[in-house]
């Protein structure tokens, strides 16, 4: 669920849109809805069409409940981070926004939360307090984790079984072996393929029953022995053929490459099932548990954060929008439609199709160890105390050592040292 979400006071145009007012009438710029005037709040986001639209479907319901508009603006989610940065420079930043985490260029405009947080039930682990002055401000739009995909028809022609249940488990050695068999059996092209993500890559590492990288004793960061054999492992998937190696070294789509159906099975989070829910045809495609390598788990936090924006003259249209959202009957609402994880406690959500995929996710998280969580909060926290983080030296570093540039030794000695520059 890759999704960013953002809303802006609405600038008014008198020529473009005068013809377009009622008498009597005025559109508001940042002042407020006082009486006679109209408010227009733009919520920047990305991947709500890919995701069902649901965030266009709050919209159009809050502009029926309380004649306030919502324009739902797409970003590329690459574009997003620095679209907000520059907003903020021109002092043109929205009302609010679903960004995947908070930016030191605009922290100190963010508006205080703390009260929909709690009336909504978040869940407390993703109650991410501000150090400085203990307020939330920012809330998780939902839960997002990693997860299996198998391509269902593949594996059924080959004959190959498969877990399909958490008590089912198996071991990476395990699933390397099967979906090899079903592309000795069939005409598949590759046994998988994994997201070029940092956030993919933590899941394979913990799977190792590494840490990912930490902080030392001697106030250094570092990746531990098991992330560096994990890494080993990752890398003579790529080499022997078994993933398609221009996803991580050249860029290729790895969603698309699975949608070819030539790909046993995909790494990827539970965002993907709703674009497999519309966009698959011409295969069958099945969620499955994660292998482990001895242990279980998959990487999981919040997808992405709304916060809201002072200094825009609309803060309250604002705030009783956020809070609007994160009613239960809304919120579930739009879970159901997006094919989304709540963030939100004391939530039913009844999803139309593929339940037993959200169930396994959930399964998935419960099951997993503390670190899996901890990647998402330590980045809005590093946000909040004005420490600015652009690149993943975890991936970075690992494309370089997929593609030959360096040793396993030389990677892990450059993911430790660019880390530890970093949170200085």
């Amino acid at each position: 669920m890759k999704s960013s979400r953002t809303i802006r006071t609405a600038t008014v145009i008198a020529a473009a849109v005068g013809a377009l007012v009622l008498a009597g009438c005025s559109s508001s710029n940042g002042g407020g809805s006082g009486e006679g005037q109209d408010v227009t709040l733009e919520f920047v986001q990305s991947g709500d069409a890919a995701q069902g639209g649901g965030y266009a479907m709050l919209a159009k319901k809050y502009e029926e409940e309380t004649g306030v508009k919502v324009k739902v603006v797409e970003v590329p989610n690459d574009d997003l981070r620095t679209r907000l940065r520059t907003a903020s420079q021109a002092n043109d930043l929205p009302a609010l926004a679903a960004a995947p985490d908070a930016d030191p260029a605009w922290t100190d405009r963010m508006l205080d939360l703390t009260d929909i947080a709690e009336e909504a039930k978040v869940i407390p682990a993703l109650r991410v307090e501000d150090p400085e002055d203990g307020k939330v401000k920012a809330l998780p739009t939902t839960l997002t984790g990693v997860g299996m995909f198998l391509n269902k028809t593949l594996w059924d022609e080959a004959g190959v079984e498969y877990p399909t249940t958490l008590d089912q488990q198996w071991t990476w050695d395990e699933y390397v072996e099967k979906a090899s068999e079903v592309v000795d059996k069939t005409d598949a092209e590759f046994g998988g393929v994994i997201d070029s993500s940092a956030h993919r890559l933590r899941a394979f590492l913990f799977e190792f029953g590494s840490q990912g990288v930490t902080e030392q004793s001697d106030g250094t960061w570092a990746l531990d022995s098991e992330g560096a054999t994990a890494l080993e492992y990752f890398k003579k998937l790529n080499d022997d053929g078994f993933l398609p190696k221009a996803v991580w070294a050249a860029g290729d789509d790895p969603s698309a490459t699975f949608k070819s159906g030539r790909v046993a099975g995909y790494m990827s989070g539970v965002w993907q099932i709703a674009d497999f829910q519309a966009n698959i045809k011409d295969f069958e495609w099945i969620s499955v548990p994660l292998p482990q390598q001895p242990v279980r788990s998959t990487n999981y936090g919040a997808a992405s954060w709304i916060v809201a924006y002072d200094g825009t003259g609309v803060e309250q249209e604002t705030l009783d929008f956020v809070k609007w959202m994160y009613q239960p009957e809304n919120y579930t609402e739009y879970c159901e439609i997006s094919g989304c994880l709540p963030a939100i406690e004391d939530v039913d959500i009844e999803y139309k199709d593929d339940a037993y995929a959200f169930d396994l996710y959930n399964g998935e998280i419960a099951a997993s160890p503390e670190i899996a969580a901890r990647q998402t909060v330590d980045g809005l926290k590093n946000s909040y105390t004005g420490l600015a983080i652009d690149s993943e030296p975890l991936k970075d570093e690992t494309v370089k050592y997929l593609n030959g540039e360096q040793t396993l030794e030389q990677t892990v000695e450059n993911i430790n040292t660019i880390s530890t520059d970093q949170m200085k």
